[in-house]
Parts: C-alpha cells; sequence; structure tokens
C-alpha cells in the first residue's frame, strides 16, 4: 500500500509507473483504490446488477499501466462532490446516493465489507495488488471511520509505504509528524518512506534521511526524481489540473479556450488537444473574460450542470459565447456542456440539487431532463459522417430531446446500423456531444483540427501515454529497488 503525506505528492502515478514496471516483468497486477473522491471518472466493467460502471480515472489509468482491464473493484467507492458540503456516492460502480459529508463519514464503516471484498476478488486474479491510499495518511480526525488509509492496511493486513513530496518541501516534518500521530501497530505497518518530485543530487538528502530514520524507524526506501512527462498524462483532480492548465497555456496559433467552472468533470477530454503544438489550450478561470482571440470555446463536463450553467451565467460568459458565434468563432460542449447549450436544463426529481430548472444558452434547439438513471457505455464506432473511427466512452443523467438533434454532430456505426449523436446548429459554429474521449481519436480529430485551419501535427496521443508509462516505469527502475519492494509485498 502506497500512502501519502499529503494530496497531490504523486501516489496514483506512481501507483501507475510501479502497475507498469511490475508488468513489464511478467507479473498480473492489478491497481486498488478505496475510495477515491473525483469528478474525472471512467467506465469499467464487473459492475453488480449492470454490464457497466464507472470508477475514478487514474485507476483507470493505472489498469492501462498494468495491462489489465478495468473493473469497478479496482475503485469501490467513488465519490463525486456536487456542492461543498455533499457528494455523489458510487458503490463499485453503481450509484449508492447522495450523502452530505457528515452522513457519509456514518455510511463508511458499513461500506468496509465490500471494499475488502473487491480487495480479495483482485487478489485471486493478480500477482501483485498496488493498493493507493486516499489524500493524507494520518488524518486522525477521519481515522475512526477510515477505509482508505490505515484503517484498511490494518483490516485488510497490508504493509505500507510513505510517500513524501520533496517538491513542496517538509518532507521530514511530515514523516516525523505521521510517525507521531499513528499508533505503534499503525506504524509497525511502515515498511519505508520514498520521497517523490526530487530534484538535484540525491547526496543532499543523506542527512535528513537519516534523521528521519532515527525518529520513526523507517528506512528511505529511495529518492524518485521529478518526472517532467508526469504533466502530460490524465490528471486524477483539480488540484493537478490546475497546475496542469498554468504549465499549458501556450502553443500553437489556435486558441482553445476552456471555461473552469466548480463542478468542471473528466477535463482529461481536452488533453489530446493540449497535445498538439499547434493549439494554444487556455483554462478561462472565474473572473476572467473569454479571450478574443480564441477560435473554439469549450463547455465540458460537469458533476453538477445545473449549478455550473448558473455559474456560467454569474461570471456573464454568456455574453461573451454569443458574441464569439456572431463574430464567426466556435462553441464545442461535452456531455454537461452539450445540455448547457439547449434552451433548458430540467431536473424535476431533484437529482442535482432543488427540483426545477435552470435556462441554458440557448445556442442549441434542444432541451435537457435529468432522469435517475445514469448511461455508461464504452465507444468504439466509425463516424459515418466523416468515415472515421471513434473510441470514447458515454458517463452521463439524462436525456436531450429536441429539433437541434435532427443535425447530428456524430453517426455512429456500432454494428447495428448508424446511431445519430449529439447536434450541431444551423450555421454549423456551435456543436456538442455526450461521447467523452472523442478527441483521443487521432484521425477524427486532425481532421476537425484541419475543419479549422489548424493542420494536425500527426500526433499519435494513445502512443504518447504508452510511452510516457513506460518512461517512467524505466525511470522507476533505476530510482527504486523494486525486488526489494517486491519482496515486502510477499
Amino acid at each position: 500500500m502506497v500512502q501519502g503525506t499529503g494530496s497531490d505528492v504523486g501516489k496514483s502515478l506512481l501507483v501507475a509507473g510501479l502497475a507498469r514496471a511490475y508488468a513489464r516483468r511478467g507479473l498480473v497486477v492489478q491497481p486498488f483504490k478505496a475510495q477515491n473522491m473525483s469528478n474525472n471518472a471512467a467506465v469499467a466493467g464487473e459492475a453488480e446488477g449492470a454490464a457497466s460502471g464507472e470508477i475514478g480515472r487514474a485507476q483507470a489509468l493505472q489498469a492501462r499501466a498494468a495491462g489489465v482491464p478495468r473493473s469497478v473493484h479496482q475503485n469501490p467507492v467513488l465519490l463525486k462532490p456536487e456542492t461543498d458540503v455533499d457528494a455523489q456516492v458510487v458503490l463499485r460502480g453503481r450509484v449508492l446516493g447522495r450523502w452530505p459529508a457528515a452522513g457519509y463519514q456514518a455510511l463508511k464503516p458499513r461500506l468496509l465489507p465490500a471494499v475488502l471484498d473487491s480487495l480479495e476478488r483482485l487478489s485471486q486474479q493478480a500477482d501483485l495488488v498496488l493498493v493507493e491510499g486516499a489524500g493524507c495518511g494520518a488524518e486522525a480526525y477521519l481515522r475512526p471511520q477510515d477505509i482508505s488509509n490505515m484503517g484498511l492496511a490494518e483490516a485488510a493486513d497490508l504493509p505500507v509505504l510513505l510517500l513524501g513530496d520533496e517538491s513542496r518541501g517538509g518532507v521530514s516534518a511530515a514523516a516525523i509528524g505521521h510517525h507521531a500521530l499513528w499508533s505503534a501497530s499503525e506504524r509497525a505497518r511502515v515498511a519505508g518512506l520514498v520521497v517523490n518530485k526530487f530534484r538535484g543530487d540525491p547526496a543532499i538528502f543523506t542527512p535528513a534521511a537519516t534523521q528521519i530514520t532515527a525518529a520513526t524507524g523507517w528506512p528511505l526506501r529511495g529518492l524518485v526524481r521529478w518526472f517532467d512527462g508526469a504533466a502530460r498524462l490524465p490528471q486524477e483532480d483539480s488540484l493537478a489540473l490546475d497546475a496542469a492548465a498554468r504549465r499549458r497555456a501556450r502553443g500553437g496559433s489556435l486558441v482553445v479556450a476552456v471555461l473552469r467552472t466548480p463542478r468542471l468533470a473528466n477535463a482529461d477530454d481536452l488533453d489530446p488537444l493540449a497535445a498538439e503544438p499547434g493549439v494554444t489550450l487556455r483554462w478561462v478561470q472565474p473572473g476572467e473574460p473569454i479571450p478574443r482571440e480564441a477560435a473554439v470555446v469549450v463547455l465540458a463536463g460537469s458533476k453538477a450542470t445545473r449549478a455550473d450553467l448558473e455559474h456560467v451565467f454569474a461570471q456573464g460568459w454568456q455574453h461573451d459565447l454569443h458574441a464569439h458565434v456572431r463574430h464567426g468563432g466556435r462553441v464545442v460542449g461535452l456531455c454537461a456542456g452539450f445540455q448547457m447549450l439547449g434552451r433548458a436544463v430540467h431536473d424535476p426529481e431533484g437529482l442535482e440539487g432543488e427540483p426545477g430548472s435552470t435556462p441554458g444558452l440557448g445556442l442549441l434547439d434542444i432541451e435537457t431532463t435529468i432522469t435517475a438513471d445514469k448511461r455508461l457505455l464504452d465507444l468504439d464506432a466509425l463516424d459515418a459522417a466523416s468515415g472515421l473511427r471513434v473510441r470514447g466512452y458515454e458517463m452521463h443523467m439524462g436525456r436531450s430531446t429536441g429539433a437541434g438533434l435532427a443535425r447530428p454532430w456524430l453517426r455512429l456505426d456500432e454494428g447495428g446500423g448508424a446511431r445519430a449523436e449529439g447536434a450541431v446548429s444551423a450555421d454549423g459554429r456551435v456543436m456538442g456531444s455526450y461521447v467523452h474521449g472523442l478527441f483521443a481519436a487521432d484521425g477524427w480529430r486532425r481532421r476537425w483540427l484541419d475543419s479549422l485551419g489548424a493542420v494536425g501535427t500527426g500526433v499519435d496521443y494513445e502512443a504518447r501515454v504508452e510511452a510516457l508509462l513506460d518512461a517512467y516505469a524505466a525511470q522507476l527502475e533505476a530510482d527504486l529497488d523494486l525486488d526489494a519492494l517486491l519482496a515486502l509485498a510477499r
């Protein structure tokens, strides 16, 4: 088990890199994270009572790194925040309900049997299971109901590696502080410390390692050097997303602006565009106007469509969007963003909050009604409109209707005839779709960029992700004693 001294210290990426490294050695590896809080999700198999469910994007990337199919058992509990104080709880891929933070703390002990059962199922399928903790491993106020850090480690009898982040400073204090906060039995589970995101001469860290070991008894298991490719891999949550967005705000002549709404979901839909040298992906933060030089404005997915739609109006972005279209610009809506482009979003059952309706942007002639059933579908189809293959997934609540659907953006041939998907405005400047991952289809993306006057450069996005995972795995082989870590697991 890899626990962290805090959030965003690199647990998810380290587990992905270890998964790829051990898989390259011929081991069957399974990733596992008991509880993940993220609005970035992926479709996975083995959901109870249904063919498909959902897991966090981090576990999807880890499964890809390990070369195993995505399974709901790799992330049995997924929390998808809808407001600052409550979240949708997804258990083994299916929506269990909506809980306020305090109520969820009381619910967690009832989820532990399912968590342990999922871990056991994966253990039976693998030579090695790599377990990722959540957030900070020593939050004492959360310990009584913990199912994802030491609570899980003790229940499942797991050895623990503690991961610290040298780039933010304070790693010595964090490690010694964890030792002080953990009980004697918890301290005994820690097999060592790994220091992540290290730059410079490793010898400089020797006094710190000596101090940590003297205070805790934990050996230093290795220094993992800073990996530049991390920012080019799919990001798990808003902390990593915002940092990556700042780094990517440069590039080519075609400016694509993305509205940064509070409950943004599945933001990795935009990663393939950010990878294009001819594209500058610019995140528009609250309080900022949509840049006039933008050729395309994107409304991405959301975990709370009506709330994010109201945020768009509160920022005055609706005026910018209409002016953008009048002046010849393009607007793209993905999933919830597609719903926002219509005339209204209705939620008669109060599935996202108070029952009611929210006026839409009126850029597409559609309306959407939020429904309790969630469509979860992996997609691999031929787009009859372009003749190009599209791979992605659908993950949404709500059904859209209206005359605008008569002009679909895609016509997907999935073997049983073409299915109309999405909508395009009469002038061709506004388009939307429920398909996530659309831009990861290299041929389709290049054709779309060509239509905007930005010639695609031939970036093979999926191959690039694979190369980055291989490069990170090779680095871990050099930075860590993987034989010793494997012996700890056994």
